[in-house]
């Protein structure tokens, strides 16, 4: 069986709500799908979110990469994911969300064929369902109270609440707030997204100090380390990275310098599924905590990768942020659902889902 055709499909796919977050919006995501078939019709499907602050690419760039991909990819055996990595390496440099879009479908491909659900090509399974956090952040303070309620009495029992677009002290009386509606006993953590200072980072984590965070999130740019490191030293409520994490090295970089107790991990940021898997298991070695993540707005294929993923990272302290839910529209013919604050991981071949194709063209644009 060898890969005979790879399609690159650009969807904007409408958001149920904005989500409002440090430098940016979101009020449609604009992802890229990918279409692989092999020679016996079979089809796997992958995704990659734009993210041109976290990754540097965007849905055009995306386009362009896995069309000059595509003579590295077409007639091999998609069985050999990491041959297929090694390829697209000695081809292009970075390009790491275009990467994981391709990774992804081969690990959906190859599981329908061997009939083997994608958790299972990446290792042991270590649990068969993940604690799903809640994204609070629609930019309306009322309307967040709102949501925080709705969701706690629906069952979710984690939640990240995104922070840093207003001044400290006004979102920490926030956070403090949407903390008191949701109660005790659950994991709620504070993404920045890179929207402080140093000064901010640490104004905000002492003015939070009284309450259950469990984590602050990148409260400073991605390239600050130095940042990161003090903002962790001053900070009482354990400090994690998300965008400043690209490779191991950079996990390596932040847990020496003490600059973070836990890292974000996303398929974007790391080119692909098994990479991550790579970091989660550093992670473990290096006792850090871990949150597996999707970008804002991708649908059920980028969010049962995270799921699968999940399914196999050894640790799992800070749980897996999916985020087809704030889709007003998916690709797929039954979404991911999450029940009692977890989201099941499935058995079924590949990535689980099944992508209605008529929706996918309904979705496209063109680039």
């Amino acid at each position: 069986m060898r890969i005979v055709r790879i399609e690159p499909i650009a969807v904007r796919l409408p958001m149920a709500k904005p989500v409002r977050m440090a430098g940016e919006e979101v009020r449609a995501a604009e992802n890229v799908l990918l279409r692989i078939e092999s020679d016996d019709g079979t089809v796997g499907w992958g995704e990659a979110a734009s993210a041109p602050t976290m990754t540097g690419e965007t849905v055009a760039s995306m386009l362009a990469a896995l069309r000059y991909l595509a003579p590295v990819i077409e007639e091999r055996l998609p069985e050999d994911i990491a041959g297929v990595a090694r390829a697209m390496d000695r081809r292009l440099y970075g390009n790491r969300a275009a990467k994981a879009a391709v990774d992804i479908a081969l690990h959906d491909l190859v599981g329908r064929v061997t009939n083997r659900p994608a958790h299972a090509l990446l290792g042991q399974q270590r649990r068969d369902r993940a604690v799903t956090l809640c994204v609070i952040g629609s930019g309306d303070d009322d309307a967040d109270l709102r949501e925080a309620a709705t969701r706690r009495a629906a069952g979710y029992i984690a939640y990240k609440i995104k922070v840093g677009v207003n001044p400290p002290d006004i979102d920490a009386a926030r956070t403090a707030s949407i903390c008191d509606v949701l109660g005790s006993g659950l994991l709620v953590s504070a993404d920045a997204n890179q929207g402080w200072t140093t000064e901010d980072g640490v104004r905000y984590s002492r003015a939070v100090a009284h309450t259950a965070l469990a984590f602050l999130e990148q409260p400073v740019a991605a390239d600050d380390l130095d940042g990161m490191a003090r903002v962790a030293a001053a900070s009482p409520i354990p400090v994690a990275a998300d965008e400043g994490i690209h490779s191991l090295d950079d996990i390596r970089r932040h847990h020496n310098r003490r600059a973070a107790a836990g890292v974000s991990l996303k398929a974007i940021k790391l080119g692909g599924m098994r990479r991550v898997l790579e970091a989660g298991a550093l992670c473990a070695e290096l006792g850090m905590a871990v949150n597996v993540s999707c970008k804002t707005g991708e649908s059920s294929i980028g969010s049962a990768a995270a799921l699968h993923i999940a399914a196999a990272m050894p640790s799992l302290a800070w749980g897996l942020t999916t985020t087809n839910q704030a889709l007003a529209e998916d690709v797929t013919d039954h979404p991911l659902r999450v029940a009692d604050g977890h989201l099941a991981v499935s058995a079924r071949p590949g990535l689980g889902v099944e992508v209605d194709e008529a929706r996918v063209r309904h979705f496209q644009i063109h680039e």
